[in-house]
């Protein structure tokens, strides 16, 4: 029983799992002279420069902007995965425990 119970578990967190991974979001900064794209499984998976909106000789800037759009990648990424989580364990739970996940 308990067996099953467990397995079934390890197969839902593998699922989950890849649902993270595949949920991806973007972030900007600079009006758009840096983007990043981030995934629900807080990976980096791509950054992009504009060349045409930056000054290269002003590191610092690109630098912070660089770091402000791996911020907002990444904590778009967290609300999202924790959306996604919070719908899938509603999925999971038995009739009535569902209630507890709710704000």
């Amino acid at each position: 029983m308990f067996g099953d119970l467990l397995g079934n578990l390890q197969q839902q967190q593998q699922v989950m799992q890849e649902k993270l991974a595949a949920l991806v979001v973007d972030a900007e900064s600079g009006d758009g002279a840096v983007r990043v794209q981030a995934s629900g499984d807080m990976q980096v998976h791509n950054i992009k420069l504009d060349a045409s909106k930056l000054d290269f000789s002003d590191l610092e800037q690109l630098e912070d902007l660089v770091l402000v759009a791996v911020n907002r990648a990444l904590e778009a990424a967290r609300v999202a995965a924790a959306a996604e989580t919070n719908q899938l364990l509603q999925g999971m739970m038995p009739g009535g425990l569902d209630q507890f996940l709710k704000p």
